[in-house]
């Protein structure tokens, strides 16, 4: 048994996909099943956006999966993202660097929405300025 052998055993694991093999970051076969994925989740969209026999609603939700589905792929396939202890510290980085977006996200549509909702309309602040 070689060294990387001993240190590398989690590799090859059937449950995580694109680390069938003893490479240090995925096989090629992993690389090639998450770039056609990806191909087909985008040609998907762009072929559900500009639909107009589904409801509006049905094409935004339709949108919203594929985005999911596509943030998936690369997760796992290209930056290896999956639920090995080794990757712990990475599964939290993640989970982290999403939360503040959230946040960040979330506090600007509230202080946009309070600042629409509180601000005088054109009218009024052009008549306060004559």
């Amino acid at each position: 048994m070689t060294t990387q052998q001993r240190h590398d055993a989690q590799r090859g694991d059937s449950n995580t996909p694109g680390l069938e093999g003893r490479e240090a970051h995925g096989s090629l076969r992993g690389y090639i099943i998450g770039y056609v994925s990806a191909i087909a989740l985008t040609i998907a969209a762009f072929v559900i956006a500009p639909n107009t026999n589904m409801a509006p609603f049905s094409v935004v939700a339709a949108l919203a999966v594929l985005a999911i589905a596509q943030m998936l792929v690369h997760l796992i396939f290209f930056l290896h993202i999956n639920t090995a202890p080794a990757q712990k510290i990475n599964v939290t980085a993640f989970a982290a660097a999403m939360l503040i977006i959230a946040i960040v996200v979330v506090g600007s549509i509230w202080i946009m929405g309070h600042l629409n909702r509180n601000m005088l309309p054109m009218e009024h602040l052009m008549q306060m300025q004559r």
